[in-house]
């Protein structure tokens, strides 16, 4: 988001151009253009929504659903390999840019998120008047999750468990791990069904710390099946769109803060053991 300050430029192009001067004059022509403003006036106080373009981004093959919307919320269901907003290569390819493309909805924001590598549901903000309202669920954790995963079975492990532990970053960017501490991940994990040496787990994590279900499973020696970071961190580029994540989340639930009316989504999407 872009909010034009005050200054003496006569063109919203002028003000881009010098603003950014990393992009070419050319290329601010050519997306002004095809916003439908390319002659656009300079005037302060403006807010507008850019973004940037990436060479060659690569075409993601699924396609997220809609679930269910009204004036204040929608709820997507996301395949795996999407991701939520746009972050490193990918811009037009995500979740958010697809959906304000098909809609036109310059206002949607996502109120939380998931990772890229998972599936399952993200809920959206249409409003901005409404939005912290949303935001504020997440924050008090009034909203109740659900996670299904598939991943190996230990019969020497009793469940329901609960995993209270400190995560933080790892040596790697791309990676958290389990330290000593003070706890600030809580998750619980039930078994819902067993076939052979992998099973279905239901995971329900009360807070909500990067990459922590995926480090939680990890760290009790049940790795989500096709995880690609943890234990060990895959190649960068080696996306393997047959071997998608086990990682799904399923469920969400809330009072609406405006209506009172308890809602309650769920993912049609399925994890084949």
């Amino acid at each position: 988001c872009i909010v034009t300050p005050a200054g003496n430029w006569k063109t919203l192009l002028a003000f881009l151009t010098d603003r950014f001067p990393h992009v070419s004059t050319d290329k601010w022509v050519k997306r002004l253009q095809e916003s439908g403003m390319g002659d656009a006036a300079f005037e302060a106080g403006q807010r507008f929504y850019y973004f940037r373009e990436v060479e060659h981004e690569e075409c993601i093959p699924f396609e997220a659903q809609i679930l269910w919307q009204n004036d204040h919320l929608l709820v997507a269901d996301k395949p795996h390999f999407l991701p939520v907003i746009p972050s490193g290569k990918y811009v037009q390819e995500t979740l958010l840019v697809r959906l304000k493309n098909a809609l036109g909805l310059e206002a949607l924001s996502p109120i939380h998120r998931i990772d890229r590598d998972t599936a399952g549901l993200v809920l959206f903000s249409k409003q901005v008047a409404s939005r912290g309202m949303y935001q504020r669920l997440f924050r008090e954790r009034q909203v109740d999750k659900t996670y299904e995963c598939i991943a190996p079975w230990k019969p020497d492990l009793t469940f329901p468990l609960t995993r209270h532990t400190r995560i933080t970053a790892d040596k790697h960017f791309m990676q958290q791990t389990e330290v000593e501490g003070e706890p600030n991940a809580l998750t619980t994990i039930s078994l819902q069904e067993t076939n052979g040496k992998i099973a279905r787990y239901q995971l329900k994590p009360i807070t909500g710390q990067r990459h922590q279900l995926r480090v939680h499973m990890s760290a009790l020696g049940l790795p989500i099946v096709h995880d690609g970071i943890y234990p060990i961190l895959t190649p960068e580029g080696s996306i393997d769109y047959s071997r998608p994540l086990q990682l799904l989340a399923k469920t969400l639930a809330f009072t609406d803060p405006l209506t009172g009316a308890w809602l309650h989504f769920e993912s049609l999407r399925v994890l084949r053991m």
